[in-house]
């Protein structure tokens, strides 16, 4: 039981502060982070400014810059063709309200290869990967 635990595809779910579960973050270019900001769009997990999909700083519209949920995991994995932002949940999280979101599908699979959670998503999706968002509500 605690090797399984201590696998490295389980122990990356808990990388974030405010997530308590395994499932696993939805891909970004600064893999595990996967900082979003209000609108689903990749965000430097450290400082917050805009990024394209390589991690470069987004200056102009000539880079591609992809949400994360609706465009990039679709992409990635076919199986999740419906994908949306679900619901999630807040944390205090070094002094701030993070806002964790739920990335949704139909997919019976997860990111991590096991079985999909309800989860907070709607309409019969379930949780295939997660984000989060930054606030600058104190806490």
């Amino acid at each position: 039981m605690v090797a399984v635990a201590l696998r490295p595809d389980r122990a990356e779910a808990y990388h974030i502060c405010g997530h308590i579960y395994t499932t696993g973050s939805c891909p970004h270019p600064y893999y595990p982070e996967t900082r979003i900001d209000s609108y689903g769009y990749p965000v430097h997990p450290e400082h917050g400014y805009p990024v394209d999909d390589r991690g470069d700083v987004y200056k102009s519209r000539d880079q591609k810059r992809s949400k994360i949920c609706r465009e990039v995991v679709r992409e990635k994995y076919p199986e999740t063709t419906n994908a949306k932002s679900g619901g999630g949940w807040s944390r205090c999280c070094k002094g701030y309200v993070r806002k964790v979101v739920d990335c949704c599908s139909y997919s019976r699979t997860r990111i991590n290869g096991d079985a999909s959670l309800v989860g907070y998503c709607y309409k019969g999706r379930r949780v295939f990967c997660i984000m989060y968002r930054e606030t600058d509500t104190r806490c």
